[in-house]
């Protein structure tokens, strides 16, 4: 069983205001995800993304906070809700 089933990737980078980032909710070796939401503190966000990806644009400085995924993941024998862990956005 893999340690995290959905990890969102966040560029290694410094963020800074007006800046565009895309976040991506990915399966453990690649597996497939659908029905994925996004979540920012807790809350979920809603209309702000497209399938797998959730674009920030313009950034500003309330979008730092901690963001995690949630989806279907097909695991091979089954598909299974699955949340990421929590990354840390900071936008200076």
């Amino acid at each position: 069983c893999p340690p995290d089933w959905l990890v969102l990737q966040v560029p290694a980078w410094a963020l800074l205001e007006g800046d565009t980032v895309t976040l991506r909710c990915r399966g453990w070796r690649d597996k497939l995800v659908t029905s994925v939401s996004f979540y920012h503190d807790k809350k979920e966000l809603r209309g702000f993304h497209y399938g797998t990806e959730l674009s920030l644009s313009p950034l500003q400085l309330q979008h730092s906070g901690r963001y995690r995924c949630r989806g279907l993941v097909d695991t091979g024998i089954f598909w299974v809700w699955k949340v990421s862990a929590p990354v840390t956005v900071i936008v200076h």
